[in-house]
């Protein structure tokens, strides 16, 4: 198999200094609903991304301001994704937006929002 066509990208606030452990799960929180938002509206995008392996990418930006105006901007292009916003059960307040799922999309239109994000 070579390149992959499709990939999902997640997005993470660097501020926040979030343990692995809850990275992890606004990880799984934003995979899950923006694959889901894309299974429902984007199917054909979807199932190729399942049968290419569900390529993922977690990257980072430095604010919740700058993870809002990329949430802009990826709903301008009409790629699916899920905003997270923690409930504030453990490590941070509630309504802590924490990361941002793009995708599954083609990879060319989710990079030019994400590609030159630094790696989480």
């Amino acid at each position: 198999m070579g390149e992959f066509e499709y990939k999902q990208v997640l997005v993470f606030r660097a501020d926040l200094k979030l343990s692995k452990g809850k990275m992890a799960a606004q990880a799984g929180h934003a995979a899950v609903s923006a694959a889901e938002e894309a299974r429902k509206r984007h199917r054909g995008w979807w199932e190729a991304w399942l049968f290419e392996g569900q390529r993922k990418i977690a990257v980072k930006v430095k604010s919740e301001k700058e993870l809002l105006e990329l949430e802009e901007a990826v709903k301008d292009l009409g790629l699916p994704n899920a905003l997270i916003v923690d409930r504030g059960l453990t490590e941070i307040p509630p309504d802590t937006v924490t990361c941002l799922g793009i995708g599954p999309a083609p990879a060319e239109q989710v990079d030019r929002l994400t590609g030159k994000l630094p790696l989480l």
